[in-house]
């Protein structure tokens, strides 16, 4: 039996899955950079080297949860992992070095336009797209022991260092790491060790801007949610947990925060030192899931003065000084398109993107002008079941 909870968000995605759509003609954003606008009214360095000698381990028994309780929500039980001392990255920056030239793309499950004849999603390798025109690049390389299908990207500001995460039915989600040259090519995949193994189905993925963690969000098996922090290098993590759903994650520039998004949780700012595993005591809640019910993705600004995430079809502008969200953007989007956007900001804070069927849709903060490319993957490979995830 489903919990009051799992209802009541069911309802709200319901709700607003029966709203208006903006008109596909016309690709331009609404942009709202004037602050007497009223408030939003809508809901080049080298990679860090990957260690080879981290502590080998077999699979971590999953403590046993809890099931979903009628009363209320679930608050997650068992041991989070805390093997990694110092959760903060405050190594120097990747920076970026001017506008984006290249975007990474993976095709996660639950693509929009129906299963496969086979009835599993088809397996659609990660492709390196050119960020004017959407054209193939390269094919990443499929590495060793790699999972059957990708589920998530992640970029560093500098455009050319990313994170990959993916998973294969019964077996650990595992991470990579690539690298592209200056014609974005990219190299070998390089595995992230994890000296526990990730169990828990992975949702939410971000690289820290020093290339050196990976902080990621799962769902629980039993009921709640988890942050987890992943030191590239050594393979050691730190976990926070709560209830809710997270469906969103991003690094602060200095790297001593990590900003969240989620269902039943609002948006938070979670504070790296704080220590612990109870998510709710180590973060400060910037607005409930109330004042923003149906969240999805998030970024902070370059100057990490402010958070950008969207609700709905519009992007909101958060100052982490306080006061009320203002609209950042009102995207475009196809007729039918669910109100399910992930965007991803680049490295300079200028540029925005996000996907929609197989579609690219770039847009530039300064003045709201948008344009919208297909995604070339470089081959005629079956798409169904999958939906572009990309990130710059």
């Amino acid at each position: 039996m489903r919990s009051r909870t799992e209802v009541a968000l069911a309802g709200l995605i319901v709700l607003t899955l029966t709203g208006g759509c903006a008109d596909p003609a016309t690709q331009r954003v609404s942009l709202m950079n004037d602050p007497s606008a009223p408030p939003s009214s809508s809901l080049a360095p080298a990679m860090p080297p990957v260690a080879t000698d981290a502590p080998a381990a077999g699979p971590t028994p999953v403590p046993a949860r809890p099931s979903p309780s009628a009363t209320g929500p679930v608050t997650p039980t068992g041991v989070p992992v805390a093997s990694l001392a110092e959760p903060m990255a405050t190594g120097a920056p990747l920076k970026a070095t001017g506008p984006p030239r290249f975007f990474v793309t993976v095709g996660a499950a639950g693509g929009s336009s129906g299963p496969s004849p086979s009835g599993e999603p088809a397996q659609v390798p990660p492709v390196v797209n050119d960020a004017a025109t959407g054209a193939f690049v390269a094919a990443v390389p499929r590495p060793k022991a790699g999972p059957s299908g990708w589920e998530l990207v992640a970029a560093a500001p500098d455009n050319r260092t990313f994170a990959l995460a993916g998973g294969t039915v019964g077996k650990p989600f595992r991470f990579f790491l690539i690298r592209l040259d200056e014609d974005g090519r990219p190299g070998e995949p390089r595995l992230v060790p994890e000296v526990e193994p990730e169990l828990d189905r992975v949702v939410a993925l971000a690289l820290s801007h020093d290339g050196t963690r990976l902080a990621y969000a799962c769902d629980l098996a039993g009921g709640g949610t988890k942050v987890a922090v992943l030191d590239v290098a050594t393979g050691r993590r730190h976990e926070w947990t709560t209830y809710g759903k997270l469906v969103g994650l991003a690094w602060a520039p200095d790297g001593r925060h990590v900003a969240t998004a989620g269902l039943g949780w609002g948006i938070g700012l979670l504070d790296l030192a704080a220590g612990g595993s109870d998510l709710r005591k180590a973060s400060r809640l910037l607005r409930s899931s109330m004042e923003v019910p149906l969240p999805q993705s998030i970024a902070f600004t370059p100057d990490g003065g402010a958070l950008l995430y969207t609700a709905g079809y519009n992007v909101d502008r958060l100052s982490l000084d306080g006061g009320e969200p203002r609209l950042a953007a009102r995207l475009t989007v196809p007729q039918g398109a669910p109100p399910r956007l992930r965007l991803s900001i680049d490295g300079s804070g200028r540029h925005l993107i996000y996907t929609h069927d197989w579609r690219a849709y770039r847009v530039a903060l300064a003045d709201g002008s948008a344009s919208s490319m297909p995604i070339d993957t470089g081959s005629t490979q079956p798409r169904e079941g999958r939906s572009a995830v990309a990130a710059w």
